[in-house]
């Protein structure tokens, strides 16, 4: 897969992802704060669907790209010697 697909496909999962937690995360709160007379294996299923939405957040960060370039520059700025900032103010 190309990298321009491969960012398109990361970017629609992460969004699919965030929309499918963002929903099912509503529907919980609503269900368990207002009494809607809705069948309760709903809930269930979207108690559920949170997670799901989270891993499919994650395999949209994987095949996007965007995991490990945050986990590298992190790593660089936090733990390398030869990338990490000289503090050089006068307060230490």
């Amino acid at each position: 897969m190309k990298y321009k697909h491969a960012f398109a496909v990361g970017n629609l999962c992460m969004a699919t992802g965030m929309i499918v937690m963002l929903g099912s995360l509503g529907y919980t709160l609503l269900t368990h704060i207002f009494p809607l007379g809705l069948p309760e294996f709903l809930s269930d299923i979207s108690l559920m669907g949170i997670f799901v939405g989270a891993l499919v957040w994650l395999a949209g960060a994987r095949i996007g790209g965007r995991e490990t370039i945050a986990e590298r520059y992190w790593w660089l700025r936090n733990h390398d010697e030869r990338y990490r900032r000289r503090d050089n103010h006068r307060y230490p």
